[in-house]
């Protein structure tokens, strides 16, 4: 999942949902794999490159909550179901924290790389 967020719309509105739900927004895949094809999901690596350059590079492990914690958290106060999709959140890299910000343009391409599943590659339009 690439969870992409339109700061400009963020920062006009202050609230984070609206510049992560223009349509087009949140591209997924390029599969799925269920929990039992994954051995140790904590020791996934997560690569993203823009324009070939990479921005962020970590493991599964680094996130400031495990996955169980994640679940255990949201079931209460949600109902999960098979085939529920949880965006955990990103690592260090993402534009808006450069010095000055580097924020995605039309034509860059960015791919977001989790061996062994695969790579998600997208245009900005």
């Amino acid at each position: 999942m690439n969870d992409v967020t339109a700061r400009t719309l963020q920062n006009r509105h202050k609230q984070w949902f609206l510049g992560k739900s223009p349509d087009g927004f949140c591209p997924m895949g390029p599969c799925l794999v269920t929990a039992d094809e994954i051995d140790d999901v904590a020791a996934l690596r997560l690569l993203t490159k823009v324009n070939g350059e990479l921005r962020q590079d970590a493991y599964v492990s680094q996130l400031i909550f495990d996955i169980p914690t994640l679940i255990e958290a949201l079931s209460k106060v949600m109902t999960l179901e098979p085939g529920d999709l949880i965006a955990t959140g990103t690592c260090a890299g993402v534009g808006i924290v450069f010095d000055p910000p580097r924020y995605l343009k039309p034509g860059d391409v960015v791919a977001v790389t989790i061996e062994p599943i695969g790579t998600l590659e997208n245009p900005v339009s």
